[in-house]
């Protein structure tokens, strides 16, 4: 029976799809789907907005709207079925994402725990020091970002030059994405934050040499004049082949 209840509501353009709301709703009545933090059924949210305060953007919020009434006898049984469901995957009771947990990795000595037989020459191995990595999974309070020179990397920047890690990626943190094809919107807003909470030292943005990456620069820049942050930002372009690209001698 549907009912003018209390209920929460989710920004979708404010959620980061971190899952921290996901943890810490009790009744588990939400799920991170498709990157973004749902209401699972109506039935299940009791609306006293216990997962508010674990919300880092402030995307979640009570309104007031028609609803099926809560139904604790359904909440029981779906907490048993998550239960069970989830035995095996412990770390992410709740449904959140495991892409969205955030890790940080300590510094290996070169080759430590690889195979010889895999070592490429020069025994060069993975830098990066974090996870998530995505612009849209990244949450701006993330521990890896403070203080941190970030690297602002085009996803195909990372198949096309040969010695990414040991070249542009060591030393630095790391937000991935595509300009062409991802939520430009989300992409200023994560930025802005980031920019405004994160205390970065500088950015590095490094894009392919293609008309679709070339608006990545200016949305960092744009981000920044938003959060009125004074950050220094050197782009560096690549070209499809993996060699950079003077730009001076372009213009």
């Amino acid at each position: 029976m549907k009912i003018v209840r209390k209920i929460i509501e989710i920004d979708e353009e404010l959620c980061d799809g971190c899952g921290q709301c996901v943890t810490g709703c009790a009744e588990g009545a939400l799920a991170i789907i498709d990157d973004k933090a749902r209401v699972i059924s109506d039935n299940l949210c009791d609306g006293l907005g216990a997962c508010i305060g674990e919300c880092p953007t402030g995307a979640l919020q009570i309104i007031e709207r028609e609803a099926e009434a809560f139904d604790e006898a359904a909440v029981e049984d779906h907490l048993a079925q998550q239960d069970q469901n989830q035995k095996p995957a412990k770390a992410f009771a709740g449904g959140g994402c495991p892409s969205a947990g955030v890790k940080m990795f300590a510094p290996r000595p070169e080759g430590a725990g690889l195979p010889t037989d895999i070592l490429p020459e020069g025994g060069d191995i993975s830098t990066l020091t974090h996870w998530p990595i995505k612009i849209r999974l990244v949450p701006p309070h993330a521990p890896f970002l403070k203080g941190a020179d970030l690297l602002v990397l085009a996803d195909c920047g990372a198949i096309a030059f040969p010695t990414l890690h040991r070249d542009l990626l060591k030393g630095r943190v790391v937000m991935a994405g595509c300009p062409k094809f991802d939520d430009l919107a989300l992409y200023e807003e994560k930025f802005t934050q980031v920019f405004q909470q994160a205390d970065i030292r500088t950015i590095t943005v490094v894009r392919l040499e293609v008309p679709c990456c070339a608006g990545l620069q200016a949305l960092v820049m744009k981000s920044l004049k938003n959060a009125g942050a004074d950050i220094p930002v050197e782009e560096i372009v690549i070209s499809p082949r993996g060699q950079r690209v003077d730009m001076s001698k372009r213009l």
